[in-house]
């Protein structure tokens, strides 16, 4: 079976994002959230934003910001990689548009 390549990075995405819920686990003892547990979370937060975190780790996101607030750690509306990608898509889009698409 043939994925197209949307789907390939798709697949390849899940199985990352797997890979690090299952790192994040590995660092608990099972009941209570460890210390290393949420110091792993406040990395993805970095990287990722509060977001995307959530859904990699399958924890709310009410937990997460109840973390970082406790910790005194202040949380981007976005990651940083947000403002440049949506310049780029406008500045894409007015380009099209100019040419009569859209």
């Amino acid at each position: 079976m043939t994925h197209t390549p949307h789907a390939t990075l798709r697949i390849l995405a899940d199985y990352f994002n797997e890979e690090k819920r299952w790192e994040f686990e590995a660092k608990g003892e099972g009941g209570r959230y460890t210390e290393a547990q949420r110091a792993c979370a406040f990395e993805l937060i970095e990287e990722y934003g509060i977001r995307a975190t959530a859904r990699i780790l399958k924890i709310p996101r009410r937990t997460l910001q109840r973390w970082c607030r406790t910790n005194g750690i202040r949380v981007r509306r976005c990651p940083s990689w947000v403002r440049p990608w949506a310049e780029r898509r406008r500045k894409k889009r007015r380009f099209w548009q100019y040419r009569g698409y859209g």
